[in-house]
């Protein structure tokens, strides 16, 4: 067994320092001095090879000849980049490049050499055979010595990974974005790519990069054949309807399916190409972007003082992070959680520090002064000393409650806060005159079945009849669905449920749902509160409704996995119906009625709707609160039914009373 010299490890440690603390030009000569001696080495064994002997030429003119090579294959390597190749992640492209630059090399000298024997002098008379040999000896030789350095210099904890401990994965997209990915997945330890999968009969059969690209009617064969357990999308995110479609798809078959980061992220250094992730949920809406106005979104912010309420919740802090990128004077942010106003002033003032890097000039001395408080809106006293102390102008109301059956379970608070905050806000608002208040409002507010969704209406409600009676305060509403990514959000619980093995749970299988990305509703809800006039409802456009069933299927089989159920006793994942919660609906209705009329934004349409006399809805508050003071359940469920148009609540015994007669659309909304 061969010893190795005492303190082999501490000086090999050292001797890779100083070559890695060389410079470039330094570690460059090195690669000279390197191949020279190799492919000088190189000609002299092919030549001994042959005449099998130690080769010594017999004069002047072979020694020329034989000499020219290392010169000559010096030049070529330096003019085909070998020289810019990192020695240390040389990876096959690498050797391939470093074998045809030897290749080229030899070819030249073989061409000098034959045009040298054709002059006819005796004295340069050896075999042709010679050239071949040296070529196999020079790339052999020069390819094994970057292959040793790169070793010795990636140090002893340094494991390569074959080739079959990769993950085998195809690429959908054979154009730039594909090819880009490509590259970094060569480079990478994870990944081995065995080709391309794209719809474009030009590209079918053809190589790019070095790689096939397939049909999609191939991917079982390269499943079967190659073991492929994933592919990767390479498509720019704004193809989102292209994308829904390749992806339903894909969906077919038993493959994981992740996507690259965006473009922009990925040219800001924010993350690498490598940076694979799951399919976002917003690929499966198929809802390609619509750029927003930004005059719509700056018309109500920019230089004002804006408040946003609730700002600690999901569609709060992306309102908040929107507002801010608009410039405000001031920006306020008041929340009734201290935890959740810790993170989001935490997360706003990091994105203003960046935000102020980033500008120059008049806009960095425009920064907006950040404000948080920690209240809530039922509190008069501190709303009101808010909006004066800080000259609110411009307010986003999205503080509510909003999990069904939780508000189901505690109808008292849910009420209190959605309802009788909204209408305290609103008194508060109109008394200091403020500019504009919009009110956050949901799907879940249209012919409800439930307490939320009525505390919500009657917040529409509250903000309507404010709207009639101010003349100087703005108040208007935003209603869509469902926001994907939200705390509680059904597709966040999928996800969860699916990476614990199931099951996964649905309420039914024919429920239907909208569903709208946060920051989309939050860019749609400061445009649409900037064309408010006063008493409108503004409608955002969600799309087409999603099968919540089938969604949970997508999900698991985008994940690599199978749905178990009768046809596929077998499958990964069983999906588990558990019934429609108290409350729920099969499917929830943007509008009450169908008076909607388009406004400046293509996806906000706007709706007058009919609404409550101000004596009514004072009746029906007062009457309500006396009801909650005194916790008859009964009794709020009764005033819902005959207050909140179409409110059929999940409890026996409905009451008799004659609801309350909502009155037309205002002529004098303003």
């Amino acid at each position: 067994m061969v010893q190795l010299p005492p303190n082999w490890d501490a000086w090999l440690t050292r001797a890779r320092s100083r070559i890695l603390g060389l410079t470039r030009g330094g570690k460059r000569s090195v690669l000279v001095l390197n191949d020279l001696v190799l492919t000088t080495f190189a000609v002299w064994l092919a030549f001994s090879l042959r005449w099998s002997r130690f080769y010594i030429p017999e004069n002047g003119a072979l020694w020329v000849v034989m000499l020219a090579a290392p010169p000559i294959a010096i030049g070529v390597f330096h003019s085909l980049g070998l020289y810019q190749l990192v020695t240390r992640f040389l990876g096959t492209r690498g050797a391939v490049r470093i074998f045809a630059a030897v290749a080229l090399s030899v070819l030249i000298w073989g061409l000098l050499v034959l045009m040298a024997i054709g002059t006819g002098d005796p004295r340069l008379v050896f075999p042709r055979s010679i050239i071949f040999i040296y070529a196999l000896l020079a790339g052999v030789l020069v390819w094994a010595s970057r292959e040793l350095a790169a070793l010795a210099l990636l140090g002893p904890d340094f494991k390569p990974v074959l080739v079959r401990d990769k993950r085998h994965v195809a690429i959908y997209g054979a154009g730039a974005s594909g090819v880009q990915l490509l590259e970094a997945l060569r480079r990478s330890d994870i990944y081995f790519p065995v080709g391309f999968i794209d719809d474009q009969p030009s590209l079918i059969g053809q190589q790019v990069s070095g790689l096939k690209v397939y049909k999609m009617d191939k991917l079982p064969r390269l499943v079967e054949r190659d073991g492929v357990k994933e592919v990767l999308l390479a498509l720019p995110e704004r193809q989102r309807r292209e994308r829904r479609a390749i992806i339903q798809r894909l969906a077919a078959h038993q493959v994981r399916v992740k996507t690259m980061p965006a473009m922009e992220d990925i040219a800001s250094g924010r993350v690498a190409v490598t940076d694979l992730k799951p399919i976002d949920v917003d690929d499966l809406l198929g809802r390609d972007p619509v750029p927003p106005d930004p005059l719509l979104l700056a018309r109500a912010i920019r230089g004002k003082s804006v408040m946003v309420t609730g700002a600690g919740g999901s569609i709060g802090s992306e309102l908040a992070r929107q507002i801010l990128r608009q410039r405000p004077r001031c920006l306020v942010l008041f929340e009734i959680s201290e935890a959740a106003l810790y993170l989001v002033e935490i997360e706003i003032q990091d994105t203003l520090a960046r935000l102020d890097r980033e500008a120059s000039g008049e806009a960095r001395l425009q920064a907006p002064t950040i404000v948080s408080v920690l209240g809530s809106v039922l509190d008069a006293a501190v709303l009101r000393n808010t909006i004066e102390t800080h000259r609110v102008e411009t307010i986003y109301h999205a503080a509510a409650y909003k999990h069904v059956p939780i508000i189901e379970a505690n109808a008292v608070a849910g009420l209190r806060n959605n309802t009788f905050g909204s209408a305290v806000l609103a008194e508060v608002a109109a008394a200091t005159g403020v500019e504009r208040v919009a009110l956050i409002s949901t799907d879940k507010a249209v012919r409800p079945t439930n307490v939320m969704g009525a505390s919500k209406r009657l917040a529409e409600l509250v903000f309507q009849a404010a709207a009639e009676k101010s003349s100087r305060t703005v108040f208007t509403m935003v209603r869509f669905g469902n926001v994907l990514g939200s705390s509680g959000s059904v597709v966040q619980r999928f996800k969860q449920q699916i990476q614990e093995g199931g099951p996964v749970t649905v309420t039914d299988p024919e429920v239907i749902r909208y569903f709208m990305s946060i920051p989309e509703a939050a860019t749609l809800v400061i445009q649409a509160g900037a064309m408010a006039q006063g008493g409108e409802v503004f409608v955002l456009d969600m799309g087409e409704p999603v099968k919540i069933d089938e969604l949970a299927r997508t999900m698991i089989r985008l994940m690599g996995l199978d749905v178990q159920d009768a046809a596929n006793p077998d499958g990964d994942i069983a999906i588990k119906y558990v019934g429609l919660r108290p409350g729920e609906k099969l499917f929830e209705e943007l509008l009450i009625d169908e008076r909607t009329t388009e406004t400046e934004h293509p996806r906000i349409r706007r709706n007058n709707e009919g609404f409550l006399s101000a004596d009514d809805l004072k009746a029906a508050l007062e009457g309500l609160q006396a009801a909650m003071d005194q916790g008859r359940i009964e009794a709020i469920h009764a005033l819902l039914v005959r207050t909140v148009e179409g409110y059929h609540p999940d409890v026996r015994g409905q009451p008799t009373e004659v609801p309350i007669t909502i009155a037309p659309v205002s002529r004098t909304l303003h």
